[in-house]
């Protein structure tokens, strides 16, 4: 069995699951506050930033900060149930098809799933800018490219992250513990991404992406750079580090 057909597997499981029911919830209410409160978007001329990319700005803090991680903590651990409830991860693990490939098909769906979820919220963001133009008699709809450009970035900078859940799920078999660390460790980002230390935890990534963009839209504010020397280096090794770890421990206890 190849790489691309175990992924098409994978990825059918997914449908019988509540993980993208799960995701699509998450993104919702992420961005509802953002249109109750849209008036308050006239009020930070002090920071020199205009309304509707403070709109943008306000409900990406939170999804970066918070909700996008703690959703890839649950979706993650669902995804790793899916197989333990129905001991569906013995029988891929008798297939001819090494542990390694099966590991990897599995963190590609994970990533699939973040995908899907970005593009849930970035959908939500369009939907919610157009109601709070409607009810301010203001566009608060920015340029698409402007929007895709930063999601990407957004996506791109969480990969690092999602390889520390995945090898949490994958070594941690107690589905409250592993929630739990991963959880626990969303909370320091608010400390690190005001530190020259930043790039050594992945987990504020997101976060500090758009930290930074907030501070390259407000005039007011203090531009935040993003140097990708040494970030870039730390986060493929990072990521590597964390996916060896998973190819190494995945399947290991239900082999015993």
């Amino acid at each position: 069995m190849n790489f691309f057909t175990l992924l098409g597997v994978e990825l059918k499981k997914i449908r019988r699951s509540r993980i993208l029911f799960i995701l699509g919830i998450a993104a919702v209410l992420l961005w509802l506050p953002s249109i109750l409160n849209a008036h308050l978007n006239f009020d930070m001329e002090a920071e020199g930033i205009s309304p509707e990319h403070n709109f943008f700005i306000q409900g990406f803090l939170g999804m970066a900060w918070f909700m996008f991680p703690a959703s890839m903590v649950v979706g993650t651990v669902l995804l790793g149930q899916t197989e333990r409830s129905n001991h569906g991860i013995l029988r891929m693990l008798a297939l001819p098809v090494s542990g390694g490939k099966l590991c990897m098909a599995k963190y590609t769906v994970l990533l699939t799933l973040a995908a899907v979820q970005m593009a849930m919220m970035t959908g939500m963001y369009f939907i919610s800018a157009a109601i709070a133009s409607q009810t301010q008699n203001y566009e608060f709809l920015l340029p698409p490219l402007f929007v895709l450009k930063e999601v990407l970035v957004m996506y791109v900078s969480a990969v690092p992250m999602i390889a520390f859940f995945w090898m949490l799920s994958v070594c941690i078999q107690t589905p409250i513990f592993s929630v739990g660390i991963g959880l626990a460790s969303i909370v320091p980002s608010v400390l690190m991404i005001n530190t020259k230390m930043w790039f050594a935890y992945p987990m504020d990534y997101p976060f500090y992406v758009i930290t930074a963009k907030y501070g390259e839209l407000a005039a007011n504010l203090t531009e935040t750079e993003i140097e990708l020397i040494p970030w870039a280096p730390v986060a493929v090794g990072f990521t590597g580090f964390c996916m060896v770890i998973s190819v190494i421990c995945f399947g290991r206890s239900e082999r015993r």
